[in-house]
């Protein structure tokens, strides 16, 4: 056994296989703890890979960076899979049973494919390692790795870290250069630090973010997935940047922390900071009772949705009249100004259906643009693929793909980088680079 783990006194003997990847072993299933670990600074740190970015990928503003992740689902990898699309080294370490977000259609009872486009968002660029952690050869090689790793990415529960001798305490007791990154569910404190979430529960439920969404009494749609997880993954990706920057200065590594429920509160800071100041706040309404006329949606004759986005009523008001061509709308004393058209906000939102019912999208659009009226569409997964601004902003990539694989397209993540084109690397097979990184570490592949 290696010496640091003799160091360390761990009884691994009892860690069972849910606490490896399982459903119990993560913070959050939907959701990972993340970690950037640095162990001789960035300038210093030999790369464990000769590009650093996997199969095809372009090196980044991490290009020699070392990642270690022990993630599954979602947050966690996404943390880490932003910075393999930054350039990092990342060696994800999988059981042989692999991160379940391999099998997501299946585990939600629909029809097991080999190709997984969620998972395969997160997890692009990096290198696949499969490690037994109850046994003295995996332990080995995952302390070897941990050696030479920057960051360590994690979302696995604490007391299942912590049998594994792999808890925050303990790593950076023996690695004090890392960065050690970890999403939980709810947090590292409090009666339910260790309970599992999912984004759903601790990111939207919890947080007030689903109430939030709906009039008072009415419960919450079915969540979209991934929202909480990835915006909680960006989250730790830039807690763990600043970590990284930090140890160059300092020489120290840090314990870098969030949690779906304190990305779910920040982002729903605006109605919390009203409450907590004055006490109060108003509930969401229908949209025909909204209190904000020009910043609301609407429906064309076609039925294509979009969002008007006049903010500043009293600015925005005269532009909208004229692209109406309805001038008895500036005539009405009921919304002649802002304070006018809050009070009578349900007539208007009345007047402006009945006006934008009666042409399609395309006239609004053109009318819109002429008069300067603020709108944005609301485009649903099929038409932003058409979106030309979409498209031009870089939202997607081409990935790469083995010989006799069909190329196609993916998400890219949400950060440009000067004027570098995003080419991240391949997905990994289950364990496809085992052998290679124990070569790496001076260990035989059995």
């Amino acid at each position: 056994m290696h010496p640091q783990f003799a160091a360390a006194n761990v009884d691994r003997r009892h860690v069972i296989d849910d606490d490896v990847a399982g459903a119990d072993a993560l913070a959050d299933r939907s959701s990972g703890p993340s970690d950037l670990v640095l162990s001789a600074g960035i300038d210093h740190c030999e790369s464990m890979a000769t590009d650093s970015t996997g199969d095809g990928g372009t090196s980044g503003i991490l290009d020699g960076v070392r990642v270690v992740e022990l993630a599954a689902w979602v947050a966690g990898p996404a943390a880490a899979g932003v910075l393999a699309d930054w350039g990092a080294d990342v060696v994800k370490v999988e059981p042989a049973s692999g991160d379940p977000q391999r099998g997501i259609f299946g585990a939600v009872g629909g029809r097991d494919q080999t190709t997984v486009p969620p998972f395969e968002l997160d997890n692009r660029g990096k290198r696949s390692v499969v490690l037994d952690l109850r046994a003295t050869t995996g332990q080995d090689a995952m302390e070897l790795l941990l050696e030479r790793a920057d960051v360590f990415v994690t979302n696995t529960r604490v007391p299942a870290l912590a049998r594994l001798g792999l808890d925050p305490t303990a790593v950076r007791r023996r690695h004090p250069r890392l960065i050690y990154g970890i999403i939980t569910g709810y947090g590292l404190h409090g009666p339910d630090a260790h309970r599992p979430g999912y984004d759903v529960g601790a990111f939207w439920a919890r947080s007030t973010l689903a109430s939030s969404v709906v009039p008072r009494g009415e419960l919450p749609p079915p969540i979209r997935g991934g929202f909480g997880d990835h915006v909680t993954g960006m989250t730790l990706a830039g807690g763990i940047c600043g970590a990284l920057f930090d140890r160059q200065r300092t020489g120290r590594g840090h314990l870098v922390s969030t949690s779906l429920l304190r990305t779910g509160l920040y982002c729903a800071g605006w109605d919390l900071g009203i409450l907590l100041r004055f006490g109060k706040l108003q509930s969401t309404r229908p949209r025909e009772q909204s209190m904000t006329p020009l910043m609301n949606c609407y429906a064309a004759e076609d039925g294509n949705g979009f969002w008007l986005l006049g903010l500043e009523s009293d600015r925005h008001w005269p532009g909208l009249v004229a692209a109406l061509e309805r001038p008895n709308l500036a005539d009405d004393e009921r919304f002649s100004g802002a304070t006018d058209r809050l009070t009578n906000a349900a007539a208007l939102i009345a007047e402006l259906d009945v006006a934008f019912a009666s042409a399609p999208m395309a006239h609004w659009a053109a009318r819109f643009d002429d008069h300067d009226v603020w709108w944005a569409p609301i485009n649903n997964p099929r038409t932003v693929l058409d979106d030309a601004q979409v498209e031009a902003s870089g939202a997607f990539v081409d990935m790469p793909v083995p010989d006799g694989v069909a190329s196609y397209r993916a998400v890219a993540s949400p950060i440009d980088i000067d004027d570098q084109a995003q080419r991240p690397g391949a997905v990994p097979t289950l364990g496809e680079h085992t052998a290679e990184v124990l070569a790496e570490l001076g260990l035989p592949f059995e």
